[in-house]
């Protein structure tokens, strides 16, 4: 696109706290990260939202029709609603009218509309949701992928996630050299189904991914891996588990604070290293997960995302435009495929 300014296309009608939350972390990125946002939804109920005296002739409205309902079988709702928020959202990418969709909606639809509308990058059979994890090591982070997209992979798509994976690690998160992983139920080649043990052999001898073997579920949070790929089923299960045990702790910490003078006290003086505790472990924190290997920038964010992760999920489009992500990956693939020939 011709102009410097990112803009990012918001779904403001997917999620159990739209179109509130959406749109208050949708305005927040626009003052803070100097993006253009384009809510897409119904104007009457996102403007009804919006903070008193917002100037709305610097926020773009871009109306729509219904959303995709979570219980809604999402291939057949996306075709019988076309108009729906989603569905306009993905458009407006494919129109390069904007150049990342944000979503907090339905994540098969999400996934569905990305792929009919935007199609897959050239190369890529299936596409995968990375989500990036916190780990053990300070400031470290390690993505997964896929976290839902694909029930049942073959070995050629979990080289093609470690692939996709090691271009975002590198020219997002800042890896240089991204060890990759292969999530797995022993740290030697040879265990695991035959999926597992082809998919090893495969990632093992592609000569431009740094593969250093299996990683046990012990091994996710270690930091001693940059990506770890594995199937859509066993991905989804560890991101909502890994949710989990992080509000567990979040809420553990809180309720064995001091009460009273000295809890307030402690509080006070440990203030700092909570909010980092929380930045660490919160999901929220981290806006949402990237669906690579279609042909546009797209974030699935949780379906109780609140303003803060909505902004967060922004944050990380842009960097993923700033960072020509889709470029780098489909020239990536192209030259493996030339070195294959």
């Amino acid at each position: 696109m011709g102009s410097t300014c990112v803009r990012i296309a918001i779904d403001a009608m997917g999620g159990d706290r739209a179109p509130g939350e959406i749109v208050t972390g949708a305005l927040r990125a626009r003052e803070e990260l100097g993006v253009e946002v384009l809510l897409v939804g119904d104007p009457q109920q996102i403007e009804a939202v919006l903070p008193p005296k917002t100037n709305t002739a610097q926020i773009e409205i871009v109306p729509s029709e219904g959303a995709i309902e979570m219980e809604e079988e999402p291939l057949s709702a996306i075709r019988r609603k076309p108009k729906s928020s989603i569905n306009v959202a993905m458009d407006l990418v494919k129109q390069k009218r904007a150049d990342a969709v944000i979503s907090a909606g339905h994540s098969g639809a999400a996934m569905a509309s990305a792929l009919l509308r935007l199609g897959r990058l050239k190369g890529i059979d299936r596409p995968a949701i990375g989500a990036v994890f916190p780990t053990m090591v300070a400031s470290k982070q390690v993505l997964i992928l896929d976290v839902g997209a694909n029930v049942d992979c073959r070995p050629k798509f979990l080289e093609q996630f470690a692939i996709m994976g090691s271009v975002y690690s590198q020219y997002v998160l800042g890896i240089n050299e991204p060890k990759v992983g292969l999530l797995n139920i022993g740290e030697e080649d040879c265990k695991g189904n035959d999926a597992a043990v082809r998919a090893n052999q495969m990632l093992r001898e592609n000569p431009n991914i740094d593969f250093i073997g299996n990683a046990e579920g012990r091994d996710v949070l270690s930091g001693d891996f940059d990506v770890i790929v594995c199937d859509g089923f066993v991905g989804n299960v560890l991101l909502k588990f890994a949710e989990a045990v992080g509000e567990v702790m979040l809420q553990i910490i809180r309720e064995e604070l001091p009460q009273g003078i000295r809890g307030q006290i402690g509080t006070a003086i440990l203030k700092p290293n909570l909010r980092r505790i929380k930045q660490r472990m919160d999901h929220a924190e981290h806006g949402g997960a990237l669906l690579l290997g279609v042909d546009g920038i797209c974030i699935i964010s949780h379906g109780s995302s609140q303003a803060p992760s909505i902004f967060n999920a922004v944050r990380m489009a842009k960097e993923a435009v700033d960072n020509q992500v889709l470029d780098r990956i489909q020239s990536q693939y192209q030259s493996l495929q030339r070195e294959s020939s």
